[in-house]
C-alpha cells in the first residue's frame, strides 16, 4: 500500500460499497414504509441479494491480498527471511490481514443468507470485528514515520473506529435506518480519505510530496477531513433521494394497477339489474274516451 496504487484500490473498494450499503439500507427503509407491494420488498430479493453481496467482498479482499503480496517488492507469502533475519515486507501482511478478515465477512453474508440456522445478526459482528482489526493494524502501522504521515493516518484509524462502533450498535438496533445510514458515512469517508492520504503522501503526477513538517499542511488536512465528510452526506442525500423516488413511482403504478384489477372484478362478479319497463298509457285514446253514464 506503499503507492499512490494501494491507497486508491481500498479507498475504491470502500467507497463502492459504502454507496451500495447506503443504496440497500434506503431501498429496505422503503419497502417496510410501503409495507412490501412490490417484488423489491421481498425476502428473496434481500436473500440473493446478500448473496451477491457476499461474493463482491470475496473478490475485492482476494484482489487486495494478491495485490498486496505479488507487486513487486511484495512479500510472495514469504513471512520471515531466515538467510538475512528479518522479517519481509510487515506492512504488505498488515494490508493482507485488513483484507482477510474482509474476506470472512463476505463468506459470512453468504452463509447467513443460504443457511436459515445462522443468525442474521452474525454477519454484522463480523463486519464490527473486520473494521475493529483494520483499526488496530492502522493503529500500529505509523511508529517511526514523519508527522503528516502519522497525522492523515490517525484520522483514518478514527473513522475505522466509528465505522465499526456504528456496525456493532446495529447488532442491537435491528433495521434501524438512521444508525446503518451513519454506518454508511463512515465507510464511505474511509474511502474519500484513502485517496486523501494517496494524494497526500505519493501524488500521481510525479510531483513532490508535501512538505510532512509543515504544519500549515495539517491544519488544511483538518479542514479538508470535514470537508470531505460533508461530501458524504451530499451522496447519502442523493442516493436517499433517487430511492424514494424510485419506489414510490412503482408504489404508485401498483397501487394504480390493484386498483383497476378491482374494478374489473367487481364489474364482472357483480350482475347487472336491468329495470322494469314503465308503464305507458295511451293518453290519446284517454282524451276520447267517453265518460259511462251514472
Amino acid at each position: 500500500m506503499g503507492s499512490f496504487k494501494g491507497h486508491a484500490l481500498p479507498g475504491a473498494f470502500f467507497f463502492i460499497m459504502g454507496i451500495w450499503w447506503t443504496l440497500k439500507s434506503v431501498l429496505r427503509y422503503a419497502c417496510r414504509k410501503h409495507k412490501r407491494i412490490s417484488y423489491l420488498g421481498t425476502k428473496a430479493l434481500f436473500h440473493r441479494i446478500e448473496i451477491v453481496e457476499g461474493i463482491i467482498i470475496i473478490f475485492m479482499a482476494v484482489t487486495g491480498m494478491l495485490g498486496e503480496q505479488f507487486i513487486v517488492d511484495g512479500p510472495h507469502l514469504s513471512l520471515y527471511n531466515y538467510k538475512e533475519g528479518q522479517w519481509v515486507q510487515l506492512l504488505g501482511w498488515h494490508h493482507t490481514t485488513m483484507y482477510f478478515f474482509f474476506g470472512l465477512l463476505g463468506v459470512t453474508n453468504i452463509l447467513c443468507a443460504t443457511i436459515s440456522s445462522l443468525p442474521k445478526s452474525l454477519s454484522k459482528l463480523m463486519l464490527s470485528n473486520a473494521l475493529f482489526v483494520e483499526a488496530f493494524v492502522f493503529y500500529h502501522h505509523t511508529h517511526g514515520r514523519e508527522m503528516l504521515d502519522i497525522f492523515v493516518h490517525q484520522l483514518l484509524v478514527l473513522v475505522i473506529f466509528l465505522a465499526a462502533l456504528m456496525a456493532f450498535l446495529e447488532i442491537f438496533a435491528r433495521n434501524n435506518v438512521t444508525v446503518e445510514l451513519l454506518r454508511a458515512s463512515f465507510i464511505l469517508l474511509q474511502g474519500n480519505w484513502f485517496w486523501q492520504i494517496g494524494f497526500v503522501l505519493y501524488p500521481p503526477s510525479g510531483g513532490p510530496a508535501w512538505d510532512p513538517n509543515d504544519h500549515d499542511n495539517i491544519m488544511f488536512l483538518t479542514v479538508c477531513f470535514c470537508w470531505h465528510y460533508a461530501f458524504t452526506f451530499v451522496v447519502i442525500g442523493v442516493v436517499y433521494a433517487f430511492v424514494i423516488w424510485l419506489t414510490s413511482g412503482l408504489h404508485l403504478l401498483t397501487g394504480l394497477a390493484a386498483s383497476k384489477t378491482n374494478t374489473n372484478i367487481q364489474e364482472a362478479t357483480v350482475p347487472h339489474v336491468s329495470s322494469f319497463p314503465e308503464p305507458k298509457e295511451d293518453y290519446c285514446l284517454f282524451l276520447f274516451q267517453k265518460s259511462s253514464d251514472p
